[in-house]
Parts: structure tokens; C-alpha cells; sequence
């Protein structure tokens, strides 16, 4: 059994692939001089249009496996397909485009080693085209406790929306009773997913060192064109609380306030990150509905956070789309110029 499974899904990232499987299966992801990290990795070539089949083809490495689909389904059933094909203790989704970081697979083996956790999330870094990266929003979230359950670190889930920041213990993986392709439509089937995970998992690790390369703005991709599909992530949340509406009724352990209000706190949070990839002429429509959960969702005895995103949370509470419309542009550039200084 190796120890790590690396799935990929592959999909019209004919430009990137090469570079992907190379800082997976390249000496880069390994520790200098260390032993080689217990691998193997699973392709999912999900009918891709391009020269991304002959890519893989032309990969000679007795560690890669190629499955190939007859009709894309998108990413959330291509992981599922890999997930399920896959042999090692644990499993890591990395999106073809994106690459890991040098010495990021020998990192992840010591961390899997030492913690043993059911979920072990690593920082990351984006990618843009000219070259140029920054830090993710969410490291100051990796600097708490090593490992523990949400409880003892409810800021993690801020870090939900990816799933490729985190290594899934396989049985833990395979034990939620939800998949990617039945979470919901892309862009965000990895939403209920990440969340339940985070809310359930008993041991939850953490590595505060970059291990992704998260590639943006590319072209093609979902969060590099306005589209209708971000109101799916209205019905992904729905998942996430639907999960506190059936525990209401159980005995303890009763869910945390501070867990709680950490899910709602991120739910908000990602549908204002959303609302200038929605088409323009639906945003006010698309705010309605993130001010109508915020009201729904909305924590007893709820405190404002300081700063801009307090000021944006009570826009949102009020269901002002006009005021918000104004800040948000400025908001938005004056955190853009900030992540890449």
C-alpha cells in the first residue's frame, strides 16, 4: 500500500500538464537526499479535447496509472473515479493545472507520519500568468494547534473551499457518504465535501508550510470568467447546513458555537469573493440570496467582525446592494495590491 495517492483530474490543460506531473512525480517533490516517498499516482483523462491523453501516454513511470472517461463529467466525478481506483493510506486531489511545491510531497509524508490525521491541510501559494505568486488568505488559520478536531481550531474552516489543500485519509475519504459528483455541480462541488470533513473529522492536521501552487486567472478556467454556474454555491452551503439543522436533535457533543459561527462566517465571506464572477446583470439577484441566508443562518447573539469585512457583512445583513456596489470595487483593489506587494 503506498502511502499517498495523488489523483489528477485532467481536463484542457494541455499548456500545464507537463509541469503538474512533473512536480509530482519529479525528484523536486522529494526530500534531498531522503527516501523516496511511498506514491502512486492516478490520471483521470475526463475526455479531454486537447493533447492531454498523449501526454500522459508519453509518461514512461511505473507509478502513474491513466483512467479515461468517454464523456467529461467534470472534476467533483473525475475525483470520485481516481478516489475510488486509488490504493494509499491517503489520497490528494491536485487539479491538473496546478503544480505541487518543491519538497512538498516529502513534507506531507512526515506530517502523515508523525499526525496521523484524518485530514491534513497545507498552505499554499497563487500562481499568476506573468510568472509572479503571493500567499494565500488563509495560512494565519495553520498557525494554531498541530492536530486536533474543529473545536480546537474553528478557524480552519475558512480554508474549506479547496480540496486540493488538503490530504484525506482514504477510509475516512470513503466513509463521509458524500462525493464530489454528488455534491453538486462545479464550480463548488468541493464545499460539502472539505466542510464535512472538517466538521466531523476527529483528528484534523495541519502544516504550515506551502506544499500548492494554485494557479489563477487562467484562461478557461471558472474563477477567470463571470458565470451563472457560482449560484451552485448557494446550494453547496445549503449541504453544509443542513448538516447542523440533523444534528438539533442529538445528544451531545453538540456542535460548538464557535464552530458555528466560524461556517457561517465563511459561507458569507465566499459569497461576497463570488459576486463579481457572477454576470452583471444577475448580481443584484445573487446578493438577495446571499443577504437572505445571511438573515436564515445568521448565529444568536451574532458580533460583527472589525474592518472592511464588518462593514460588508452589515451592507449584506441590510440587503443594501446599492452601498455595497460602491465599497466593494475599492475594497477589492486595495486587497489585490496588498497580496501582491
Amino acid at each position: 500500500m503506498p502511502l499517498i495517492s495523488v489523483v489528477i483530474p485532467v481536463h484542457g490543460v494541455e499548456a500545464y500538464l507537463d509541469r503538474c506531473l512533473d512536480s509530482v512525480l519529479g525528484p523536486a517533490g522529494q526530500a534531498a537526499g531522503g527516501t523516496p516517498v511511498s506514491l502512486e499516482v492516478i490520471a483521470v483523462d475526463d475526455a479531454s479535447p486537447d493533447r492531454c491523453g498523449a501526454i500522459l501516454a508519453a509518461r514512461d513511470d511505473p507509478r502513474l496509472r491513466v483512467l479515461t472517461t468517454s464523456a467529461a463529467g467534470g472534476p467533483g466525478p473525475a475525483r470520485d473515479l481516481g478516489a475510488k481506483e486509488a490504493t494509499g493510506e491517503y489520497v490528494w486531489f491536485v487539479d491538473g493545472d496546478d503544480e505541487l511545491a518543491e519538497g512538498a510531497l516529502a513534507a506531507v509524508a512526515e506530517a502523515l507520519a508523525r499526525l496521523r490525521p484524518d485530514v491534513l491541510i497545507t498552505d499554499f501559494e497563487n500562481l499568476y500568468p506573468d510568472g509572479t505568486t503571493s500567499p494565500s488568505d488563509g495560512a494565519r488559520y495553520l498557525r494554531g494547534p498541530e492536530v486536533g478536531p474543529l473545536a480546537a481550531n474553528p478557524g480552519l474552516i475558512h480554508l474549506t473551499m479547496t480540496a486540493w489543500s488538503k490530504v484525506f485519509r482514504r477510509d475516512f475519504l470513503a466513509g463521509l457518504g458524500l462525493s464530489f459528483g454528488s455534491a453538486g455541480p462545479a464550480p463548488h462541488e468541493d464545499v460539502p465535501v472539505t466542510a464535512l470533513a472538517l466538521l466531523t473529522a476527529g483528528r484534523i492536521g495541519v502544516l504550515d508550510r506551502v506544499c500548492y501552487r494554485y494557479r489563477r486567472a487562467r484562461r478557461g478556467s471558472y474563477l477567470a470568467t463571470a458565470s451563472a454556474a457560482n449560484f451552485n454555491i448557494f446550494a453547496s452551503y445549503q449541504q453544509v447546513f443542513n448538516y447542523f439543522s440533523e444534528r438539533a436533535g442529538l445528544p451531545a457533543p453538540a456542535i460548538p458555537p464557535a464552530v458555528y459561527t466560524a461556517v457561517f462566517e465563511r459561507a458569507i465571506w465566499h459569497y461576497t469573493t463570488l459576486l463579481p464572477l457572477v454576470p452583471r446583470r444577475r448580481r443584484r439577484e445573487f446578493f438577495r440570496r446571499m443577504s437572505a441566508d445571511f438573515r436564515r443562518w445568521r448565529p444568536a447573539g451574532y458580533q460583527f467582525p472589525p474592518g472592511p469585512r464588518g462593514a460588508k457583512f452589515r451592507l449584506v445583513a441590510r440587503g443594501a446592494y446599492g452601498a455595497y456596489a460602491l465599497i466593494d470595487p475599492v475594497n477589492r483593489l486595495r486587497v489585490r495590491l496588498r497580496g501582491r506587494k
